[in-house]
């Protein structure tokens, strides 16, 4: 319940001009309450405020939502094409969120090649395939995820140009599968870095909501997955282009 006082309250006494003193004699220039009573019966006892005490002291009211939300009312747009939702929402964590977009789609679009690639008939590789093709997935999962966090905000989703990724990933020395995982593991240090900056972006423009969403949302699978492709570089190199690449394959193919 919201209270009212009145600037100050006056003090009222009873009976005739004459009479007791006041019972207490504060100084003209106190700011405590001042209490004053007449010494004879029946007089009645009143409480004034002291010149410079403010209302909130007497109430005990620290927030005025009527009053305050007129500010920000005063910031509603009311032109069709101006989001309603925008708040304390940069231009330049709007354009660093496309960007991100950008690289989401084209990292998905590289392992999409790569599970092309692997899922050729003449390279047979199903297990492969298969990796690829569900971080393919997972990144532009990414994406859509930054993309619904971007119409959150109020800002504007803008699909940028992707480039045409290879289509033939063999190679002489270290054969296609470890060729392949040591780009991977390259894509998912590349999109970290990304992600980084993308995250430093919030923290110059005092965005602590993106900053949150990024590190929540991304930063720790990021590291988790560098993890992961890492150990299978390790191994790969360890089988070189062998017989063991097939059961390697085979070990991607039972994974969930």
């Amino acid at each position: 319940m919201l209270l009212k006082a009145s600037p100050a309250l006056s003090l009222l006494s009873s009976g005739s001009g004459g009479g007791g003193g006041d019972l207490f004699s504060p100084s003209r220039n106190s700011s405590n309450l001042l209490f004053s009573s007449s010494a004879r019966r029946g007089s009645r006892f009143s409480v004034r405020a002291a010149k410079g005490t403010s209302t909130k002291s007497l109430t005990g009211v620290v927030f005025e939502p009527f009053e305050e939300v007129k500010k920000e009312m005063d910031l509603v747009p009311t032109t069709p094409l101006v989001s309603l939702a925008r708040q304390k929402f940069s231009e330049d964590s709007e354009s660093a969120i496309n960007d991100q977009i950008n690289v989401e789609y084209n990292v998905s679009y590289i392992y999409h090649a790569l599970y092309a690639y692997f899922d050729r008939d003449n390279v047979g590789l199903k297990g492969f395939a298969k990796f690829f093709n569900d971080l393919s997935f997972e990144e532009r999962g990414h994406a859509e995820k930054f993309m619904e966090y971007q119409n959150k905000r109020g800002g504007r989703v803008k699909l940028q140009s992707i480039l045409m990724p290879f289509s033939e990933f063999d190679h002489e020395e270290k054969g296609d599968a470890l060729y392949a995982m040591e780009l991977a593991l390259s894509l998912e240090k590349l999109t970290n870095e990304k992600l980084l900056k993308l995250q430093s972006v919030g923290v110059k423009n005092n965005d602590v909501q993106l900053v949150d969403f990024v590190e929540s949302e991304f930063l720790g699978e990021q590291v988790e997955a560098i993890k992961k492709i890492s150990e299978y570089v390790a191994q790969l190199r360890r089988i070189g282009k062998g017989h063991g690449v097939w059961h390697f394959d085979q070990m991607l193919l039972d994974e969930v």
